[in-house]
């Protein structure tokens, strides 16, 4: 019993491991948020740059279709004999040129602008690099951290075995069936008075007689914990010390 008591408290840490490792790697979470946040702020950037450029592209064809027309108004210019249609075809020119100016005027605008969105997308992807590496930096100590959790853990489970071996099989067997079927808490438990350390129920006398005694092993009726009397198992450790 008092080597399973030792597999007991060993289990437990290794539980506490695993949780650890279940736990550690969720602190990249906040991480990924801000690496998606900057990710989509950079993006943002880019299309503006993007987007000043297709307009100024837009302006230039817009002036490029706004000359083919005062081309083919300067063409009809020299075959119309009405008046009317001669004036009509200047005012259309007029317009065609006023267009044009209008497009040359917002390209002149943009090159500004552009060159603006360029400066500060130069400067955020400085920015962004720095908090990218800042991140990357941080989720490799959490990498690390869960690397020292995993190799603690496989220690502790190869101090397992040993204890094991050290156990009745019949007795290991029925440990580990109920380890399995408890959520939480321990699956040896001390005897208090007449009742189980675990459920807290109360046992039969005969029961508690007989734990008292050191006799034999029992389970709680109740909830299938195997119980102990501490007494016996420190009256036990004080006789190996004298002996030693």
């Amino acid at each position: 019993m008092n080597t399973l008591l030792q597999l007991q408290e060993l289990d437990a840490k290794i539980q506490t491991c695993l949780s650890r490792e279940s736990e550690i790697p969720k602190q990249k979470n906040k991480f990924n948020i801000h690496r998606e946040r900057l990710k989509a702020e950079l993006q943002e950037r880019e299309q503006v740059a993007k987007d000043l450029q297709l307009e100024q592209k837009t302006c230039e064809g817009n002036i490029e279709q706004c000359q083919t027309q005062i081309t083919k108004y300067n063409e009809q210019l020299n075959v119309v004999k009405k008046n009317e249609e001669y004036q009509a075809l200047l005012h259309e020119i007029e317009l065609q040129k006023k267009q044009i100016a209008a497009n040359e005027e917002r390209i002149l605008t943009i090159m500004v602008e552009l060159d603006e969105a360029k400066a500060r997308l130069e400067e955020d992807n400085k920015r962004i690099k720095s908090e990218q590496d800042d991140i990357d930096s941080q989720c490799a100590e959490i990498d690390s951290e869960l690397q020292d959790a995993v190799s603690h853990r496989q220690q502790l489970e190869s101090q397992r075995v040993p204890l094991v071996e050290g156990v009745p099989k019949d007795l290991y067997t029925k440990y580990e069936r109920i380890r399995r079927n408890i959520s939480n808490g321990a699956v040896v438990v001390p005897l208090k008075g007449e009742v189980c350390g675990g459920c807290h129920m109360h046992l039969l006398a005969q029961v508690v007689n007989e734990i008292l005694a050191g006799n034999k092993i029992h389970g709680c009726q109740h909830c299938g914990r195997l119980l102990y009397y501490p007494p016996n198992f420190e009256a036990l450790e004080e006789a190996e010390v004298e002996k030693a």
